[in-house]
C-alpha cells in the first residue's frame, strides 16, 4: 500500500477512531475529551483531504481494491476507493462543515447531557459520508448510504424522551426505507445484467446495457436501472413525495440539522447521480423524470416556506427547495452545475442553520420568529453572517450561490429535454419565493420591533410545530424565550467563530471556482455529457468571466425577481404588516392547504398507516384469530376431542361387546379378504 494509500484510509477512518472514542468510552474522557478527540479526527480528515485534493490537482487519481470480502458467482463484492475531482470535491466540503459543526456543537450543547454522546453521533456521520462519496463500487456505496441513514435516524431522534422526536426519527427512517427499495432494484438489476458492481465496469457495458430490455416487459433496461437509482435520492435527497421526512428533522439539535441538510445527507442523492451520469445520459426518459421531480421540489416546497414560523423550518424548506433546483440540473445534463451549486449550497446553507441555532441560544431557546425583532443590535456577528447566507440563497450576484443558482437557470432555459418549459417556470417563479420567505425571516428575526419578551399572543392559524423549544431538551426545559426586560445576547465564540468561517466561502468560492468547475477541465473524464444534451458547452459560449457573469446578472429576470422578492418582504414585514394578515384572510383556503403542507402527511397517514393498520388488523383477525389459533391451535384440540367423544361409545367396559366388535372385525376382514381373491 502507498503512503498516498494510507493518507486515503486515513480520511474516514480518523472520524470512526473519534467516534469510537467519544461513544464507547466517553466517561472515561469526559466532555473535553470527548470532543478533542472528535474534532482532531474530523480535522484531521479535512487536512487530509486537502492534501489528496492537491495530489489529484497535480494529475493523480485513484480507483482501485482496498480489500476483497467475498465472491459469489462471478460478482466480487469489494472496499475500494474511486478518488477523482468529484470526489476530492465532496471530500474536502463534507470534512469542512463537518468541522464546523463539531466547533459549534462546543458551545450549542455545552449543557446538554447527552454531550459525548452527540460527538460520537456526528463523527459517525462524517465516517458514513465519506464511505459514501469515496466508495468506486455499488457495494460500498450502499454501505454508505444505509450508514447515513441510520446514524441520521440516532440524531434526529437524540432527545429520545420526547415523543415528537421519536417519531420524526421513525418517520426519517421509514422513507428513507421506501427509496432504499427503488435503489436496491437499481443495484439488482445492474448485478443481474452488468454482472459486476464496480462502477468503471459498470460505465464500460453501459452501452450494451442501453440496448437491453426487462424481461418479460419490454422496458428499456436502463431508464429502468436509472429511475431505480434516482428513487433513492428522492428519500435521501428529500424530492416530492418522499420529502416529509425532512422538515420533521428539525427535532433534532441545530448542529445535526446544519449537518444533515448542508453537506451530507441531503446532498448524497445529488452526488449519486452526477457520479451515475453515464447510464443517466443513455436514457432521456430518465432525464425527464427527474427534471419534473426536481422543478415540483423547487417551486412547492418554495411555497411552504412562506408560512413557516419557526426559524429552523424556514431554512429547512429553503433545503428542500434547492435540492429541487439541483436535481433540474441533473434532469437537464448539468451534472457540474449541480454539484457546483451542491459544493455552494453546503457552506451558505451551514452558515444559515448555525445563524439560526445562534440566534436560538441568543433567544433562550425560542424558535418563532414572530417573538424576535431588532437582534442586529445585540447580535452583531449573527447577524452580518446571516445576512451574507440570506444573499447566497437569494442568487445575490458575486456571491457563491449567485454563480451556481444562474447556472442551472440558465441551463434550464437552453435545454430540450421534455419537462424543460414547465421546470424554467418553476425554477424562475422559485428565485421570487426563495427571495421573499428568506428575507421575511430576515426581517422579522433581525430588524423591526423588538418583539421578545413580551406576551404575544399568536393567532389560531400559526405554526403548529414545536416553534417554542425545538431544541429545550438538555438547556432548560421550563424556560423558552427571554423573560420581560430581559436582552438577547451574542453568542460565545466556540458559536461565532464557525459562523465567520462559513461566511467566507459562501461569499467568495462561487466567484473563485465557477470557471474551473463548470467550464474548464476539473470535471474532465469524471462526469459525462452525450452529444444530444449539449447544455454545459452552450453555457461555456455565453460565458466571459466570473466578473462580466455577474454584472450581466443585474440585468436578468432572476435578479429583478430576487429583489422583487426581498422588496415585498420589507414592504410586508416592515412597513405594511397588515397586507399580509388580510391577504391570509383573503385566500384562507390556500393557506390551509400550505399549513397543512398540502396534505402528504395527512394522505399518507390515512392510506400508507391507515391502509398498514387495516392490513395487520386482517392479518391479526383473519390469519392469527381465526386461522392459527381457530383453527390449527384450538382446532386440533377440539377435532381431537370429538374423536374421544367418539371413540369412548366403543369402550363401555363389557366383555360381551369387546368380544363382539372383535367377531365383526374379523368377518369385515374375511368378507374384504375374499372379495379381493
Amino acid at each position: 500500500m502507498t503512503e498516498m494509500q494510507k493518507l486515503y484510509l486515513l480520511v474516514p477512518l480518523a472520524p470512526l477512531f473519534g467516534a469510537i472514542v467519544a461513544g464507547l468510552f466517553g466517561k472515561i474522557v469526559g466532555r473535553r475529551g470527548a470532543h478533542i478527540v472528535t474534532i482532531l479526527g474530523v480535522a484531521t480528515a479535512f487536512v487530509g483531504s486537502v492534501f489528496v485534493f492537491q495530489d489529484v490537482q497535480a494529475g493523480n487519481t485513484f480507483n482501485g481494491t482496498l480489500y476483497t470480502w467475498a465472491t459469489s458467482g462471478g460478482i466480487t463484492f469489494e472496499v475500494g476507493f474511486l478518488i477523482d475531482s468529484l470526489t476530492v470535491m465532496m471530500m474536502l466540503v463534507v470534512t469542512f462543515v463537518s468541522l464546523m459543526v463539531h466547533l459549534y456543537t462546543i458551545g450549542y450543547m455545552s449543557e446538554d447531557p447527552g454531550y459525548q454522546r452527540f460527538f460520537s453521533y456526528i463523527s459517525l456521520f462524517t465516517f458514513s459520508m465519506l464511505m459514501l462519496v469515496m466508495s468506486n463500487n455499488f457495494l460500498q456505496l450502499f454501505f454508505g448510504w444505509e450508514a447515513v441513514g441510520l446514524v441520521s435516524y440516532l440524531l434526529i431522534g437524540f432527545w429520545y424522551t420526547r415523543p415528537t422526536a421519536i417519531f420524526a426519527n421513525m418517520k426519517a427512517f421509514l422513507v428513507n426505507r421506501v427509496g432504499d427499495f427503488g435503489f436496491l432494484l437499481g443495484i439488482g438489476l445492474i448485478a443481474a445484467f452488468a454482472n459486476t458492481l464496480n462502477y468503471a465496469e459498470v460505465f464500460a457495458k453501459a452501452p450494451a446495457l442501453a440496448a437491453m430490455t426487462v424481461p418479460e416487459t419490454g422496458w428499456p433496461l436502463i431508464t429502468a436501472i436509472c429511475i431505480g437509482l434516482f428513487i433513492g435520492a428522492m428519500g435521501k435527497s428529500a424530492q416530492v413525495p418522499l420529502h416529509v421526512w425532512l422538515p420533521d428533522s428539525m427535532e433534532g439539535p441545530t448542529p445535526i440539522s446544519a449537518l444533515i441538510h448542508a453537506a451530507t445527507m441531503v446532498t448524497a442523492g445529488i452526488f449519486m447521480v452526477a457520479r451515475m451520469s453515464p447510464l443517466f445520459e443513455l436514457s432521456e426518459a430518465a432525464l425527464s423524470f427527474v427534471l419534473v421531480i426536481g422543478a415540483t421540489t423547487a417551486l412547492f416546497m418554495g411555497f411552504l416556506g412562506i408560512v413557516q414560523n419557526d426559524i429552523k423550518r424556514v431554512v429547512a424548506y429553503s433545503t428542500l427547495s434547492q435540492l429541487g433546483y439541483m436535481t433540474v440540473a441533473l434532469g437537464v445534463s448539468a451534472y457540474s452545475a449541480a454539484v457546483f451549486h451542491l459544493m455552494t449550497h453546503a457552506f451558505f446553507k451551514a452558515l444559515l442553520f448555525l445563524g439560526a441555532g445562534s440566534v436560538i441560544i441568543g433567544m433562550h431557546h425560542d424558535q418563532d420568529m414572530r417573538n424576535m425583532g431588532g437582534l442586529w443590535k445585540y447580535m452583531p456577528i449573527t447577524w452580518i453572517t446571516s445576512l451574507l447566507g440570506s444573499l447566497a440563497l437569494i442568487g445575490f450576484p458575486f456571491l457563491s450561490g449567485f454563480y451556481s443558482k444562474d447556472s442551472i437557470i440558465e441551463a434550464v432555459q437552453l435545454s430540450h429535454i421534455p419537462g424543460a418549459g414547465y421546470a424554467y417556470f418553476c425554477v424562475i417563479a422559485g428565485v421570487f419565493v426563495t427571495a421573499f420567505y428568506s428575507f421575511r425571516m430576515y426581517f422579522l428575526v433581525f430588524h423591526g420591533e423588538e418583539r421578545f419578551g413580551k406576551a404575544v399572543e399568536h393567532d389560531a392559524h400559526g405554526d403548529h410545530s414545536a416553534a417554542h423549544g425545538d431544541d429545550e431538551h438538555g438547556h432548560d426545559e421550563h424556560h423558552h424565550g427571554l423573560a420581560p426586560g430581559q436582552k438577547p445576547h451574542e453568542s460565545p465564540w466556540v458559536v461565532t467563530v464557525p459562523l465567520v468561517l462559513l461566511a467566507i466561502p459562501s461569499v467568495l468560492i462561487g466567484f473563485f471556482t465557477i470557471e474551473p468547475m463548470l467550464f474548464g477541465d476539473f470535471f474532465k473524464g469524471v462526469i459525462h455529457f452525450s452529444d444530444s444534451h449539449p447544455v454545459m458547452a452552450e453555457l461555456g459560449h455565453e460565458f466571459h468571466g466570473a466578473v462580466g457573469m455577474a454584472i450581466h446578472g443585474m440585468t436578468t429576470l432572476p435578479f429583478i425577481l430576487a429583489m422583487s422578492g426581498v422588496a415585498v418582504a420589507w414592504l410586508f414585514y416592515m412597513k405594511m404588516p397588515a397586507i399580509p394578515a388580510a391577504i391570509m384572510k383573503t385566500f384562507k383556503p390556500i393557506h390551509t392547504l400550505l399549513e397543512n403542507k398540502y396534505y402528504f402527511d395527512k394522505f399518507n397517514e390515512i392510506f400508507f398507516a391507515g391502509g398498514a393498520r387495516l392490513l395487520g388488523r386482517g392479518l391479526w383477525k383473519v390469519g392469527d384469530q381465526t386461522l392459527i389459533d381457530g383453527m390449527a391451535v384450538n382446532g386440533s384440540a377440539k377435532l381431537v376431542g370429538v374423536i374421544a367423544q367418539l371413540t369412548r361409545l366403543f369402550q363401555s367396559g363389557h366383555i360381551y361387546q369387546y368380544a363382539f366388535s372383535m367377531i365383526v372385525g374379523v368377518f369385515v376382514l374375511l368378507t374384504f379378504w375374499f372379495n379381493r381373491a
